[in-house]
């Protein structure tokens, strides 16, 4: 019998302890088996000046993940051509690992532009998708809201962003409980954001 493996992609600029909180609930509270972070190395509806080297940003969910056993750093779109699409990234997934079962865990947020996403009807006729709710504008209903694919997911929610820890982080403000202990003295030592 297949593995199930959520996927959940993101720059994780930095890993915070809302993405480990929902990746956790998912690990812990749903039929996933797996929790794989799947550090991306550039997300075109982001600017790059403000990304750390992927190294970097794989490193921090590494050591923010040392004590999750149910979940996994994964790199491989560091592997891929840039731009990647996520249609792509599964199917070299798909190749490389054939006892896995893959299912995509997104916020509601990102459900409303799912159809903006390169062969956006292949992944949704294809893998399981796991959605955790989010505070905002975008939790309307979307044309996906009953498709028998998409799982919505009673996760707490958690409204951290990577963004305003960047800004904090830089007007010298204390965002420490925002950030696993280990990822806060990465940065720290690394002089990031500043």
């Amino acid at each position: 019998m297949q593995k199930k493996v959520g996927l959940f992609f993101g720059t994780f600029n930095p890993i915070h302890v809302g993405h480990l909180i929902i990746a956790n609930h998912l690990a812990e509270h749903s039929d996933l088996e797996e929790v794989w972070m799947v550090v991306t190395p550039h997300n075109p509806h982001k600017k790059k000046k403000t990304l750390l080297d992927d190294i970097h940003r794989l490193a921090m969910v590494r050591i923010a993940i040392e004590d999750y056993p149910k979940i996994q750093a994964s790199n491989i779109e560091f592997e891929l051509p840039q731009p990647n699409y996520t249609v792509n990234t599964l199917v070299v997934l798909e190749e490389k690992f054939p006892k896995k079962e893959f299912c995509l865990i997104m916020g509601e947020d990102n459900l409303k532009s799912f159809h903006k996403c390169k062969n956006y009807e292949v992944i949704l006729e294809r893998y399981p998708i796991y959605v955790y709710p989010r505070i905002s504008e975008a939790t309307a209903k979307t044309q996906f809201s009953n498709h028998q694919n998409i799982t919505k997911i009673d996760a707490p929610i958690v409204e951290i962003s990577a963004s305003f820890i960047r800004k904090n982080i830089a007007l010298e403000k204390n965002i420490r409980p925002l950030l696993p202990k280990n990822v806060w003295e990465y940065l720290d030592e690394m002089n990031f954001y500043r």
